[in-house]
């Protein structure tokens, strides 16, 4: 009973932000001081099989700790796809396909339920896995919107689970390395951090109403989002473009590069924001940004810029995307899974490359660097092994992108709480830090 009450505190504090960066040593992570029971295997359901879905299926497939025992999409040829590659990463037993994901909630042989369904899927469904007993690894964002967020955090400590974001930068070696130089002190105090995303996105078109393909279930599909006619130029990507579904590149791409910021300046929450930008490329049905700006306010003087060019593919500093560090003494350039850190004088004093030969794309790691944060996501449901991205931290730096959307829609900056985000003094603004919800959808804790 002790160490319940003790470990039920624990979770608590983490919430309120004394677990720290959940980076940079043990004494930033977040420590489940577990009593759940060790096993051979964890048996997982998977989510959503498109795009980031399939690294879960192989990744998860090839844990030595994990068994792939359901394969969930509301696509059947995705299905199909997902239960190809759990069998090719070299698991011995089939899993289960599946259209419905809650089929799978209610096995209670079931340990973890994996979401890499679209964004408007992630809170809604990792709180209905956490109601049924599963631990959660949900991929970016995790959220469609602030008050979501919040809500699972909330529902985590209420089910006493575990929740982790698919942000795997935080497990790769020379990313883990850099931002602890950065708390060493290699570039003196640092005040500003620029992170960016660039790629060359084509158009959307205009989407017309069509029937709905035989192959998809989009009841389903669209779950807890209000309804709207099924058309042609949404699924199974574009709806990342689009405010009912979506969150736009600061939060697709841009949560992977902020989240890296934030750590390297050890912040929290925001006292500005602001955002601005356009869809400037294309006339078509893209509703976010497509060139994106946006600037960070922090107490203790210090400042995170996002820039997002998601039609224009030139470099900064010959990369693609990445984040930048710059401090009293020098400046740190993190690609990748690789750094270089420069003087003031702009000569370049440490070069760190990266510790594996598969290259990375802007899609997502190959499986020699996935592996580690799915690892680092099974351990922590048996050991007291902090997790390197606990959702009650990562939220952090997905609210910062949250709100660089709501300054971008409202047209002018934001006053937050640096307590914990809230926006101060503007109703409108206020207004979009949550969603309307399909009737009976809503999410409930």
């Amino acid at each position: 009973m002790k160490n319940d009450l003790n470990r039920r505190r624990f979770l608590k504090s983490a919430i309120a932000g004394s677990a720290g960066l959940g980076l940079a040593t043990s004494a930033h992570g977040f420590n489940i001081l577990s009593s759940y029971p060790v096993k051979d295997k964890y048996n997982v359901a998977i989510m959503g099989l498109n795009s980031r879905g399939g690294e879960h299926a192989s990744g998860f497939a090839r844990q030595e700790k994990a068994n792939v025992a359901y394969i969930c999409d509301v696509d059947e040829r995705a299905v199909a796809s997902g239960i190809d590659r759990v069998m090719k990463a070299g698991q011995k037993s089939k899993p289960k396909g599946i259209t419905d994901f809650r089929q799978a909630l209610d096995d209670k042989s079931v340990d973890v339920l994996t979401i890499a369904a679209p964004d408007h899927w992630h809170a809604p469904a990792a709180i209905l896995g956490l109601k049924a007993g599963k631990h959660i690894y949900v991929e970016k964002p995790g959220s469609h919107n602030p008050a979501e967020g919040e809500l699972l955090i909330q529902a985590a400590t209420k089910y006493n689970k575990v929740v982790m974001m698919g942000n795997q930068r935080r497990s790769w070696p020379r990313v883990r390395e850099a931002i602890q130089s950065l708390h060493s002190g290699v570039i003196g105090p640092v005040y500003y951090a620029r992170a960016w995303y660039t790629n060359t996105r084509p158009t959307i078109g205009k989407g017309k109403e069509t029937p709905v393909p035989s192959w998809l279930n989009y009841e389903l599909w669209q779950g807890p989002a209000p309804r709207k006619p099924f058309l042609d130029n949404v699924v199974h990507y574009q709806w990342h473009w689009r405010w009912h579904w979506g969150t736009g590149e600061i939060v697709n791409n841009g949560t992977h590069f902020i989240d890296l910021a934030r750590l390297g300046l050890n912040v929290s929450y925001p006292t500005k924001v602001y955002s601005g930008g356009g869809r400037y490329q294309y006339k078509d049905d893209w509703e976010t940004p497509d060139t994106q700006v946006a600037t960070f306010d922090f107490e203790g003087g210090k400042t995170i810029l996002w820039e997002g060019r998601s039609c224009n593919q030139r470099s900064i500093n010959d990369m693609g995307s990445g984040v930048s560090f710059h401090g009293e003494q020098g400046t740190l350039e993190l690609k990748d899974n690789s750094y270089k850190i420069f003087n003031n004088k702009g000569e370049l004093i440490k070069q760190a490359d990266g510790t594996t030969n598969t290259a990375v794309d802007q899609t997502g790691a190959g499986f020699d660097l996935d592996k580690d944060h799915f690892a680092n996501f099974l351990d922590g449901l048996e050991t007291n092994k902090p997790l390197n991205s606990p959702y009650s931290d990562s939220y952090k730096s997905v609210l910062l992108g949250h709100l660089g959307n709501i300054s971008y829609r409202v047209g002018r900056s934001l006053v937050c709480d640096p307590q914990n985000g809230h926006i101060k003094n503007d109703s409108e603004a206020a207004g979009l830090w949550g969603r309307q919800y399909e009737k009976g959808w809503e999410p409930v804790i």
